[in-house]
């Protein structure tokens, strides 16, 4: 019995694999079908363009020259940043946005990279006329092909150097000392002092002048915290932490007197 029924499932079987392809090969395929192909599509064009880099041996000292050129504005982009932060207005700014937010016995608000922001923008505002004579003197002629590249740094270096010179007219002890150190004789104008010795004493006066004002800053939230300790301990309450209870008081203080408007206008002040 059971091989008969063996025998007639593989005859159902041999007889279903006939019929399938016959009735596959004539089957129409349903409206709005696709038919498919085995051919490979044809790539279509993007809007990537397509970089090539070819390297090769100058052939003239023209080429060479080219090559050093690029390779010393490669390694300028690179320490933009520092160029930024220690040869601009960005260096007081920061530090004194950061003296008031100790002396307001804050820890995280307003976050580091909002002060990082508000002195990036007010860098920008107090930069703006130099950026935009540098742009106009250096990287406009450049870009046209009217001045070359050593030009272009010597127009670029100019007002840089004439802003940080008049950030130390009223210190000029730091250039004294640096060219000091270096054995030159003592400047009498800017074009006497080389940029490599202008730099450190532009960054040292800077910092001087920053923690001044941070000191400032700093007395009236001095006064207010040791008041709120005196008060505390006349009521015994000793183990209360001064700096809980003396905080509210600052912030009130701060935002009566617009604390932030203030501060602004002189920052923006102190570099004009």
């Amino acid at each position: 019995m059971n091989h008969k029924r063996c025998v007639v499932g593989v005859f159902l079987a041999g007889l279903f694999f006939m019929t399938v392809p016959a009735y596959t090969q004539n089957a129409a395929f349903p409206d709005m079908s696709i038919p498919g192909t085995m051919g490979i599509p044809t790539p279509q064009s993007s809007g990537v363009p397509f970089i090539d880099l070819n390297i090769r041996n100058p052939v003239s000292g023209q080429e060479v020259a080219f090559s050093l050129q690029l390779l010393l504005f490669l390694t300028v982009l690179s320490l933009a940043p520092s160029i930024f932060i220690l040869m601009t207005s960005f260096l007081r700014i920061a530090i004194v946005l950061d003296f008031v937010k100790r002396a307001l016995s804050l820890q995280q608000v307003p976050p580091n990279q909002v002060l990082m922001g508000i002195s990036l923008f007010l860098t920008i505002f107090v930069m703006w006329p130099t950026f935009q004579t540098v742009y106009e003197k250096s990287f406009r002629p450049l870009a046209e092909g009217t001045i070359s590249v050593e030009q272009a740094y010597r127009e670029a270096e100019a007002p840089l150097r004439l802003f940080m010179y008049n950030q130390m007219r009223g210190n000029p002890d730091n250039i004294r000392l640096f060219m000091t150190m270096r054995g030159l004789n003592r400047p009498e104008t800017l074009a006497d002092v080389p940029t490599y010795v202008l730099i450190p004493s532009f960054i040292l006066s800077e910092l001087t002048i920053a923690f001044k004002i941070g000191i400032l800053l700093f007395i009236p939230f001095i006064v207010i915290d040791m008041v709120v300790a005196s008060a505390l301990m006349s009521m015994g309450m000793i183990m209360l932490p001064p700096v809980m209870i003396s905080m509210p008081f600052k912030l009130i203080l701060f935002i009566l007197v617009d604390g932030w408007g203030l501060l602004t206008n002189q920052l923006v002040r102190s570099f004009m």
